[in-house]
């Protein structure tokens, strides 16, 4: 159900309206129809998360209302929102009053409303933020938990912001206070403070999640399917309902769009490979995103998981330094970290150790660099248990690896499709030379920074954001999608943040993730996917 305890709606809703604005931005469309259809198929493009796709939903059904258009009327406006409401529903295979759908619901009625005494469209915009706002207020008395932790649905609080944007830019005028929707006695009583020091996922504790891994992927329908099977938008979702909830699925004639709370991730990414090339592919742990923000809003951590008594039935085992990576690694499905890497290689002796510590009938190492390797096949020929070795080189080979995971899989099948991804990401590291040098016919300074892209110095520079970018100009490819920084020890946000802006700026298409990884050695890990 929704709301769910996965704490980045937010930021969903705003990298989902961003892909919508830039597609319209570089539309070249003469009509209001033309640009609904860029605003629509940016928003499937970029949609994130339930609150996201759900958004971008709204706005399929408001684009489809709109597509003979040249311009629009009044009666047209709200009919569009009122379509919009309808195909948003549709989409969620199991709607729930109280979320962004009754924000949508309200905004749209009383935009129908409006037309019933006013022809004017600012009017009617003023309309349908005002019943967005109503509704709003109501998301609390709807979902119990709102209203126990005095906060407002999130995602409707997002479409409240949207619909602001709309009537500012017909209007020309900040939306101002005085024209803001003023609820009555008893609905003041539901009104929340949505700045209240306590979230919702304070009321939730790891045994409310279900299904941990908020899974989301693209499907380029007939791009190198693995199935002659056709496309069916109902099937999938009848599927995919079968391992997992909180499940949309969004499709038009060349993309499908899913989302879906499931333990089973590659199971949802083998149903898409079905139909199409898979693309935007994005896993988080909801519980470790729970801990994170249950930590901020200062609540009492539940309990660590008490350890299975009996061997569990895999072990997956990486080497990594910093608390970040290890968050990301355990969030991918990694059950075991050997604390290691480039200068703290861990010995032979090191990883005997934490295969045996796993208590697994079987166990994966990721090395996660070329000079651990071989202490790893030693390791793996002095225990008991059966052992396959991905030879990741890099903190992003093994987090791909990651990937492609079955936990349903023998040993050896999992060691294969393991091995086969390694090569799909492109793995940078940006560090400080120690000394002057000349390598590969580049000369290297002492102090400057170095860009290294799968072991291979490529870049120097004295400025360490410059060198990031120039490293992953090298890297980029026209058949790059997602660029992943991850932040280590001597790293910071600010310079990260104008990579990201650089790439912004540089390559449209590029979608970018920001991590922090807390690493030593090197102040930026970079991948290109």
């Amino acid at each position: 159900m929704f709301p769910v305890p996965d704490g980045d709606t937010g930021t969903n809703m705003s990298l989902t309206i961003q892909s919508g604005f830039k597609s319209v931005n570089e539309s070249e469309a003469a009509t209001v129809g033309g640009l609904g259809k860029a605003l629509a198929k940016g928003l499937l493009m970029g949609a994130r998360g339930n609150s996201g796709v759900i958004t971008s939903q709204i706005f399929r059904g408001f684009s489809k209302s709109i597509e003979s258009k040249d311009d629009l009327t009044a009666d047209d406006l709200a009919k569009a929102f009122d379509d919009g409401v309808k195909t948003a529903y549709k989409a969620v295979m199991k709607p729930v009053e109280g979320t962004i759908l009754t924000v949508a619901k309200y905004g749209a009625n009383a935009a129908v409303e409006a037309t019933k005494t006013s022809d004017d469209i600012a009017v009617i915009m003023k309309a349908a933020l005002d019943g967005a706002k109503e509704g709003l207020a109501k998301t609390p008395s709807l979902l119990p938990v709102l209203k126990e932790v005095n906060v407002v649905d999130s995602g409707g609080q997002g479409l409240v912001f949207i619909y602001e944007g709309f009537l500012e830019a017909l209007t020309g005028e900040t939306t101002a206070e005085s024209d803001e929707y003023t609820p009555n006695e008893g609905e003041m009583d539901e009104m929340v403070n949505a700045t209240h020091h306590q979230s919702v996922q304070g009321q939730f504790t790891n045994e409310d999640i279900k299904n941990g891994y908020c899974t989301e992927m693209m499907v380029e329908l007939g791009q190198d399917p693995t199935s002659d099977e056709t496309f069916d938008n109902d099937k999938m979702r009848d599927y995919l309902s079968t391992i997992g909830d909180s499940l949309i699925v969004v499709s038009d004639d060349e993309v499908v769009k899913v989302h879906v709370h499931t333990n089973y991730p590659r199971k949802v990414w083998e149903e898409g490979r079905k139909f199409g090339s898979l693309s935007k592919v994005k896993i988080d742990n909801m519980r470790i995103q729970h801990e994170t923000i249950v930590d901020k809003d200062e609540v009492v951590p539940a309990p660590a998981e008490k350890k299975p008594a009996g061997p569990i039935d895999y072990a997956v085992i990486a080497v990594s330094t910093g608390d970040g990576l290890a968050k990301l690694y355990e969030s991918l499905g990694v059950t075991n970290i050997i604390s290691g890497g480039q200068t703290m290689n861990p010995s032979t002796n090191d990883i005997v150790d934490a295969i045996n510590a796993a208590n697994a009938k079987r166990a994966l190492i990721l090395p996660n660099n070329g000079n651990i390797i071989m202490a790893a096949k030693q390791a793996a020929g002095l225990v008991d248990i059966p052992v396959a070795i991905v030879p990741s080189k890099t903190i992003f080979q093994g987090m791909t690896a990651m990937l492609s995971f079955n936990p349903d899989a023998d040993l050896d099948e999992n060691e294969a499709n393991m091995e086969d991804s390694l090569d799909t990401v492109k793995s940078g590291q940006i560090t400080q030379a120690i000394r002057d040098t000349s390598i590969d016919g580049l000369e290297i300074t002492k102090g400057h920074y170095m860009g290294i892209v799968d072991g291979k110095i490529q870049v120097d520079n004295a400025d360490i954001v410059v060198a990031t970018e120039q490293m992953l100009d090298k890297m980029i490819d026209e058949d790059s999608e997602v660029i992943t920084i991850i932040i280590g020890q001597d790293g910071n946000q600010k310079d990260a943040q104008a990579v990201s802006d650089y790439l912004d700026e540089k390559y449209e298409d590029l979608e970018t993730e920001i991590h922090q990884g807390d690493q030593p050695v090197y102040p930026y890990l970079v991948a290109v996917e």
